[in-house]
């Protein structure tokens, strides 16, 4: 076995590890990317339709207001 081949075989285990690591490292970082958008639309989501509920209850309440008024100042 010359200097090189000793070398190579010694070598050859690390960056396997080295690359095990990396492909598994990738997968964590993109599995976290993927969850935090569909956190944020699931967010999105919650919000537009607290939103929607909140106009909308909102609304009745607006017009029964409007007609306490209009009979409060005419007395």
């Amino acid at each position: 076995m010359s200097g090189i081949d000793a070398v190579l075989i010694s070598i050859i285990p690390s960056i396997g590890v080295g690359l095990i690591f990396w492909y598994v490292m990738r997968a964590v970082v993109r599995a976290d990317r993927r969850e935090r958008e569909e956190l944020a639309r699931i967010d999105a989501a919650d919000d537009a339709r607290a939103a929607e509920e909140a106009r909308a209850a909102k609304a009745p309440l607006d017009s029964a207001n409007n007609g306490d008024q209009e009979s409060t100042t005419a007395l």
